[in-house]
C-alpha cells in the first residue's frame, strides 16, 4: 500500500472511529423548527450521505460537513457520515434512519437524482432541513450547492477542441444516472457541437465514477477503436482508470481531461509521462461546509437569497498546474 492511500485509509478509520456512526441512536434533541423558536434553537446534529467513501473526494466532502458542523455548534454537535455506495435503496435506508433519529438537517449527495425523491419527500414532511450538495436532485429540497457542472463540462471540452484544433476522435466516458455527471455530459456535448469535424465515438458508458470503472469501460473502447484523439471522463478517479487502461494496451494516441482536481489527478497532470492533460477543478470541502452554513440559517428562520448555490470550476492544465493548490 503507497503512502497515499495509507492516507487515505486513516482518514476513513477516523471518521468510522470518530463521529462518523450509525445515527439511529442520536437521541431526540428537540430541534424542530416548527415548534421552536428559531432564535433559541442550537445545531445539534447533521446527518450526512455520501456517494462513496472510498472516493477521496467524498472523504473530503465529509471533513467538510464535519468541521463546519463543530464550527457552529460546538464539540457537542453529532456529524453522522455514510455511504450510500450509489445504492439507491440503502440511501433510502440512511434518510430514514437520520429522520427516526430527529437529526436537525440531513446533507444530501444523491445515489439517483430522480429515484431519491419519495425518500426526500418523507423527509421534508417529517420537518426535516433538506440540503442536497454536489449534484441536484428532482425534488423539493431547502437548497442545493453545487459546481456549476454545465460549466466544468463546456471548459474540459473547449479545451479538448481547441487542443484537437477542432478535428479528432473523441470519446466520453460517462458516470452514474445523477445530474451533475449529466451536466458535465451535457455541457461537453454543447461546446463538442460547434465542431463539426469532432467525431464523438462514445458517450454512454457508464464507468460508475471509479477507477476500476473507467479502467474496466476504457479497455473495452481501446478494443473497439484503433484511433482516438481524446478522452473527457466525468471525474478524475474514472479518468485515472482510463490512463490505467491506456498503459496496459500501450496506447499513447490520446489525452485525457477529467472532472474534480483530485490530487492524483494534479500529480499526473504535472506528469511528463501521463496522458493526464486537465482537469476542471471542485470544492468538496467548500460544498459541505457551505451546505451546513445554509441549513443552519433556515434553522434560525433565514432562508438563503438563491436556493441554487453555484461554485465556479477552473481548470488546471499542465500550463498552469504549479500554481493549484488542489483540495
Amino acid at each position: 500500500m503507497n503512502v497515499k492511500k495509507i492516507a487515505i485509509a486513516a482518514t476513513l478509520l477516523s471518521i468510522v472511529s470518530g463521529t462518523v456512526v450509525g445515527c439511529t441512536n442520536v437521541p431526540n434533541n428537540g430541534n424542530t423548527a416548527t415548534n421552536t423558536d428559531p432564535k433559541n434553537v442550537k445545531l445539534r446534529s447533521v446527518g450526512v450521505t455520501l456517494g462513496d467513501l472510498s472516493n477521496p473526494f467524498f472523504v473530503v466532502m465529509a471533513q467538510g460537513a464535519e468541521k463546519e458542523a463543530k464550527k457552529i455548534g460546538g464539540d457537542g454537535v453529532r456529524a453522522t457520515v455514510v455511504s450510500s455506495g450509489y445504492d439507491l435503496n440503502q440511501q433510502f435506508n440512511q434518510i430514514e434512519n437520520f429522520v427516526a433519529a430527529n437529526t436537525d438537517m440531513i446533507i444530501l449527495n444523491a445515489a439517483d437524482s430522480k429515484g431519491i425523491r419519495p425518500a426526500v419527500d418523507q423527509a421534508r414532511q417529517a420537518g426535516k432541513i433538506v440540503i442536497a450538495v454536489d449534484t441536484p436532485v428532482e425534488a423539493d429540497v431547502d437548497a442545493t450547492v453545487t459546481t456549476n457542472n454545465v460549466q466544468a463540462g463546456e471548459i474540459s471540452c473547449q479545451y479538448i477542441a481547441d487542443r484537437l484544433k477542432g478535428k479528432g476522435n473523441v470519446v466520453i466516458v460517462n458516470g452514474p444516472p445523477v445530474t451533475s455527471v449529466i451536466q458535465r455530459v451535457d455541457g461537453c456535448l454543447k461546446v463538442l457541437a460547434k465542431y463539426p469535424n469532432i467525431k464523438l465515438l462514445s458517450k454512454d458508458q457508464n464507468a460508475e465514477g471509479s477507477r476500476d470503472g473507467g479502467l474496466r469501460v476504457m479497455s473495452d473502447l481501446l478494443v473497439t477503436f484503433p484511433k482516438i484523439d481524446a478522452v473527457f471522463a466525468i471525474n478524475d478517479p474514472s479518468g485515472v482508470g482510463v490512463d490505467l487502461a491506456a498503459n496496459q494496451a500501450k496506447r499513447q494516441d490520446f489525452f485525457i481531461v477529467g472532472v474534480d482536481g483530485a490530487p492524483e489527478a494534479i500529480q499526473a497532470i504535472a506528469s511528463k509521462d501521463s496522458l493526464y492533460a486537465a482537469t476542471a477543478t471542485q470544492n468538496p470541502r467548500g460544498m459541505t461546509q457551505k451546505a451546513v452554513q445554509v441549513g443552519n440559517d433556515i434553522l434560525h428562520g433565514k432562508k438563503p437569497e438563491s436556493p441554487n448555490i453555484l461554485i465556479p470550476a477552473k481548470l488546471v492544465t499542465k500550463e498552469n498546474v504549479s500554481t493549484s493548490t488542489g483540495w
